[in-house]
């Protein structure tokens, strides 16, 4: 049997069978299908008061319309969208997110919107910073801006202010995902994300 959705008729047979003490196979049988959809509906929608066929057809509804909509909302995604401009990474806006906002949304998430979106953002492979401490990973952040086979004599002092303005205003781990701004200075990041 293909799957199809339970109408309210059904979800009625089922209290009935259920009332008449009938097994799940058989109200399989006589409602017309697999008996892990009666198992399912039974499990999802009894409550203290047992199985209504009235509220699971609401709560049928509600998560039919609740598919329909976005996981995400639109300003999550402008707030993502806004740190990715300022080259955080994708964990550090998912965790500054949930700090902060009280937005939970997995790094992966993200990950797969800027391929959705086939946006051009890159972001250099970190060092592993917890064997090579804050020199090395503060090394690997820089050479996010500044390549190796960079001329270090090219670096005009714009590019540097730039830089450090980008640097100092990414959240880390190690300062419970505040800025070295906020931390250090109080000053908070320089675009509208406050929470």
């Amino acid at each position: 049997m293909s799957y199809k959705q339970l109408t309210q008729a059904q979800r009625y047979q089922i209290h009935a069978l259920l009332k008449a003490a009938c097994d799940q196979t058989e109200i399989a049988m006589i409602v017309g299908c697999h008996k892990s959809t009666i198992s399912r509906e039974i499990r999802r929608n009894t409550g203290l008061r047992g199985y209504r066929p009235q509220q699971a057809q609401r709560l049928a509804n509600e998560r039919k319309h609740a598919k329909n909509q976005p996981r995400i909302a639109d300003n999550t995604w402008l707030i993502v969208e806004q740190l990715l401009v300022l080259d955080w990474s994708w964990e550090q806006i998912s965790l500054w997110l949930k700090a902060f906002c009280g937005i939970t949304i997995s790094h992966e998430w993200i990950y797969q919107f800027i391929l959705q979106d086939d946006a051009n953002f890159y972001f250099a492979h970190p060092y592993a910073s917890w064997e090579c401490g804050l020199n090395e990973n503060t090394n690997g952040l820089i050479r996010q801006y500044f390549p190796k086979n960079r001329d270090f004599t090219t670096i005009t002092q714009k590019e540097i202010n730039q830089t450090m303005s980008k640097l100092n205003n990414r959240p880390r781990k190690c300062l419970a995902m505040k800025t070295p701004n906020q931390v250090f200075l109080g000053i908070n990041p320089p675009v509208a994300l406050a929470s």
